[in-house]
């Protein structure tokens, strides 16, 4: 799994950071950056629940 984000779309409204702390986090200009571009499997679903979070729909999950 692969996870992106569309910096056009992010608000950073911080849903996703919220969600999964260990991948999302806020940058200097207010969009989100992926801290963890290709996470483990193990926070798969965590992932998934922040990207369904994204009221924008900026993130996407691209499969392996």
């Amino acid at each position: 799994m692969k996870v992106t984000v569309d910096p056009d779309l992010c608000e950073a409204n911080a849903l996703c950071v919220a969600e999964a702390p260990e991948v999302f986090d806020l940058s200097d200009d207010e969009v989100v950056d992926i801290v963890l571009p290709e996470p483990p499997v193990e926070m798969e679903s965590a992932v998934v629940d922040a990207v369904t979070a994204c009221p924008k729909q900026a993130l996407r999950i691209i499969a392996d």
